[in-house]
């Protein structure tokens, strides 16, 4: 498992955490179940249908996981997910006014963890008590702070999620137990089918085959996919968390590349610096096939399962462009 330390917020995110928190306190004191509107989020789910009439009020740090909620709950949740531009960074999100109330309205939370989402963490924080059930993808998985944040490019952890997800809305709405299995049972079987054969097509025919990647973010989805990852995992850390690269490993990377170690090259187009724009270039000039990922989903409005489809389509092509098969 990778290891990527957390980023420190800046002097701004902590001011803009506690304006959050104070509204946030405040907010609890007329907290209802009805999640307040947030310009910075996006609102999915309908009213309520048959059964308890019961609409469960859930907020997500991150879209991707906000997206898996809001397929698994149906017409009987309501979630507001906090990042939804693919143009924000959510390591480094200031929190506002908008997203403390709702943190504070909502009965059910949804944080990544690991350091990745540490603004939400010390939302949740402000408002103890509150009867509110919380979910961290990364105590879920297992994965302590220090680790690859990147759950939602693991396959296996993506299921846990949706393992837990339901579960934790049978037990706030009991009632509807039975649908929230339905849910379940669809997006499982049907709403991923195109999502779980891609994965295991690929790992079927490439597995163990060398690449390349910009950063970490591609670490849990190679492991998922059964790829072998050449780059130096000192590489991938630095350029995950905004910080600057080691000559030696820039030059083990232009080795590889130049030596067609790597049979293909995967980035994160939401972080393309210079060097790796520069890596970009020279694995093009070399034949090397370069395949996107993005950090949220792209475009804002895809599903989860639209997003990840996309990203393995692409790489599955490079794959077989470079080794032929």
């Amino acid at each position: 498992m990778s290891a990527v330390p957390a980023r420190s917020a800046p002097p701004s995110v902590r001011l803009a955490l506690v304006a959050a928190t104070a509204a946030l306190t405040a907010a609890t004191a007329t907290a209802c179940s009805t999640s307040s509107s947030n310009a910075a989020g996006n609102t999915t789910g309908t009213s309520s249908g048959s059964g308890s009439g019961k609409t469960i009020q859930v907020v997500a740090a991150e879209n991707f996981w906000g997206s898996i909620a809001s397929q698994l709950g149906g017409s009987h949740v309501k979630v507001t997910s906090i990042i939804t531009n693919p143009d924000t960074d959510p390591h480094d999100y200031e929190p506002t006014a908008a997203d403390a109330r709702t943190v504070a309205g909502a009965q059910y939370a949804i944080v990544n963890g690991i350091g990745y989402d540490a603004w939400a963490d010390k939302l949740l924080a402000a408002n103890p008590g509150s009867g509110r059930t919380e979910l961290k993808v990364g105590d879920l998985v297992g994965i302590k702070p220090g680790g690859n944040p990147h759950r939602w490019y693991s396959p296996d952890d993506v299921h846990k999620v949706i393992e837990r997800i339901t579960a934790d809305y049978k037990k706030i709405d009991p009632a509807d137990a039975a649908y929230f299995d339905q849910q379940k049972t669809t997006f499982e079987t049907r709403t991923l089918a195109g999502y779980n054969k891609l994965i295991a097509d690929i790992r079927a025919k490439y597995a163990g085959t060398p690449i390349g990647a910009s950063e970490s973010i591609v670490m849990p989805l190679a492991e998922g996919l059964g790829l072998k990852m050449l780059t130096p995992q000192t590489f991938l850390d630095a350029m995950s968390e905004g910080s600057d690269p080691t000559a030696k490993d820039k030059a083990v990377i232009d080795q590889q590349i130049k030596d067609k170690k790597i049979k293909i090259y995967v980035y994160n187009s939401q972080n393309s610096t210079p060097d790796v724009q520069a890596q970009v270039k020279e694995a093009k000039a070399e034949g090397i096939p370069v395949a996107t990922v993005t950090e949220t989903l792209t475009p804002a409005g895809a599903g989860f399962q639209q997003w990840q489809s996309a990203e393995l389509r692409g790489i599955e092509q490079a794959l077989a462009k470079a080794t032929g098969k």
